[in-house]
C-alpha cells in the first residue's frame, strides 16, 4: 500500500506500462467507422447510385435496407452519407444527412423534433436572432411538423434521413411518422427529402399501411450475412490496427470468424470475440492471445449478454420466465404454454401482479424466444390442436439468479408454492 502512495500512478501503473497486447482497442468497438468496408462494395455502390440524384438537386428514391445484425448496414449507410455530403460540397449543391437511432428516438414527436433540431444550425443564426429550438416534449405534434417543414424550406437542398432500427419505431408508435415523412415532399417547394430505413426484422413491413410501404420501399437493398472467410478479412483488417505485432496466435482470427459465422455471420459478434479475447489475455499478463482466450471470451459474452437481456425485461416477462423455472424445478425439461400460464397465474396472484391473458403470455414467450433466453417449437396435438413447447437453452440456475434480483420476484412466498398441487393440475 505504501508503494502505491509514493508512485503518482499508484494502482494503475501496471496497466499503463504493460502494453503487450493492444495498440488501439477502440478499433474493435462497434462505434469505430473504418475507411474501407470489406465485402460490401456491391451494396455501397447500389446505395450510392440511388442517392446520386441528390448531387443535381433531385429527389432520390426512398430506400429500405434489410439484413441481420452485424451485416454492415449502418456502417455502409453512414459511409455513403459522408461521401455524399463531401461530394455535394465539391459540386456546389446542398445535401445533408441526418442519422436517427429509432431504438432511442421512438415516437413521432421525437423523430420530427430531432430532425428539425439537426437542421437548425447555430452557426447560421446571428447571436441576437430568435431560434425555434423544438423541446423534446410539450408542443402539439402538428406544430412540430410545421416547424420541421419551415426549417427544411429555409435550408433548401436535399436532406437524407436515415432511420436506423426503423422497425422499433413502427412497433412502438405505428406508421404515422413514416406516413408524414414519405409525403412531406408534396408540402415543400425549395427542399427535398429522402428516407433510408434500416431494419434487421424482415417482417416489420407487415405492420405498415400499404400506401406507406409503397412510398418507403421504392428501392430495397438486402445485406446478406458474412461467411467465415469474409469475417476473417474484416477481423484481419481491424487486428492490424488494434494489436501490436505478433500478439495473436495464428488460429485466433479464424476461430473468432468461425464462431461468429455460426451465429448468422454477425461481424459485431466477431469483433466482440476478438476484443474480449485480447482483454482476457491482457488481464492475465499473457504476451499472446490464444485459442483458450477465445473460448473464454465466448463463454463470457454469452453470460454477460444473457444477464443484461434478462435484467432489463419488464416484471411481467420475468414472471413468465419464473413460471418456467418452477416447472423445470418440478422435473419438466420441456413445458407447454398452457402449463406456463397455470404457474404464471399462481405467481401473479401471490405477488399482486395484474394477470395477463393467455394470448398475451404467448406473445411474451415468443419475445423470450426471440431474445434467445429460451427455445420454442410448435407441435401438433391432432384433434386437440397445436401447442407451443419450450425449454431452456442456458443454465436455469443463472437465469434464476438474474430473475430474482427483481424485488417483486424475490418474495419468500414464491418459495412456498405448492408444487404437488400444481402437478395435480397438469394431469
Amino acid at each position: 500500500m505504501s508503494d502505491d502512495k509514493t508512485n503518482p500512478m499508484g494502482l494503475f501503473k501496471k496497466y499503463l506500462t504493460n502494453r503487450r497486447i493492444f495498440k488501439n482497442r477502440e478499433v474493435l468497438r462497434h462505434s469505430y467507422r473504418p475507411q474501407i468496408l470489406p465485402h460490401r462494395k456491391p451494396q455501397i455502390d447500389e446505395l450510392a447510385s440511388i442517392l446520386a440524384p441528390a448531387l443535381t438537386n433531385e429527389t432520390p428514391s426512398n430506400i429500405l435496407i434489410y439484413g441481420k445484425t452485424g451485416t454492415g448496414k449502418t456502417a455502409s449507410a453512414r459511409y455513403v452519407g459522408t461521401e455524399l455530403e463531401n461530394a455535394s460540397a465539391l459540386a456546389g449543391t446542398k445535401c445533408k444527412i441526418v442519422h436517427l437511432n429509432c431504438e432511442v428516438i421512438d415516437t413521432q414527436y421525437r423523430v420530427l423534433a430531432q430532425i428539425a433540431n439537426c437542421l437548425d444550425d447555430v452557426d447560421q443564426h446571428p447571436s441576437d436572432s430568435t431560434r425555434n429550438h423544438i423541446p423534446m416534449t410539450g408542443w402539439p405534434t402538428d406544430q412540430v411538423y410545421m416547424e420541421l417543414k419551415n426549417q427544411l424550406e429555409n435550408n433548401g437542398g436535399v436532406m437524407v434521413i436515415i432511420l436506423d432500427e426503423i422497425d422499433k419505431l413502427v412497433k412502438k408508435s405505428g406508421d404515422d411518422t413514416l406516413y408524414n415523412l414519405t409525403r412531406i415532399n408534396s408540402d415543400l417547394k425549395f427542399a427535398k427529402v429522402s428516407i433510408i430505413g434500416i431494419s434487421n426484422d424482415l417482417r416489420f413491413t407487415d405492420f405498415l399501411d400499404p400506401r406507406v410501404l409503397s412510398s418507403l420501399s421504392e428501392e430495397e437493398i438486402v445485406f446478406p450475412p458474412y461467411n467465415a472467410p469474409q469475417l476473417c478479412d474484416i477481423l484481419q483488417q481491424r487486428a492490424e490496427l488494434a494489436f501490436i505485432e505478433e500478439a495473436l496466435e495464428e488460429a485466433v482470427i479464424p476461430l473468432c470468424a468461425a464462431l461468429a459465422a455460426q451465429e448468422h455471420g454477425d461481424a459485431r459478434r466477431a469483433l466482440d470475440l476478438l476484443r474480449v479475447s485480447g482483454e482476457l489475455a491482457d488481464r492475465e499478463n499473457a504476451t499472446v492471445v490464444g485459442e483458450k482466450h477465445v473460448r473464454m471470451a465466448q463463454e463470457k459474452i454469452e453470460t454477460d449478454s444473457m444477464v443484461e437481456c434478462i435484467s432489463t425485461l419488464p416484471t411481467q416477462s420475468k414472471a413468465v420466465l419464473y413460471a418456467m423455472l418452477i416447472l423445470e424445478q418440478m422435473g419438466k425439461r420441456i413445458f407447454t404454454s398452457g402449463e406456463v400460464t397455470v404457474v404464471y397465474r399462481e405467481i401473479a396472484r401471490i405477488i399482486d401482479l395484474d394477470v395477463l391473458t393467455h394470448r398475451r403470455i404467448t406473445d411474451l414467450i415468443s419475445e423470450l424466444n426471440m431474445l434467445g433466453v429460451i427455445n420454442t417449437r410448435v407441435v401438433s396435438r391432432g384433434r386437440y390442436g397445436r401447442t407451443k413447447e419450450m425449454w431452456f437453452d442456458a443454465t436455469a440456475s443463472k437465469i434464476e439468479e438474474v430473475v430474482t434480483r427483481d424485488p417483486r420476484l424475490d418474495d419468500p412466498r414464491l418459495k412456498e408454492l405448492d408444487t404437488n398441487r400444481l402437478k395435480a393440475m397438469f394431469r
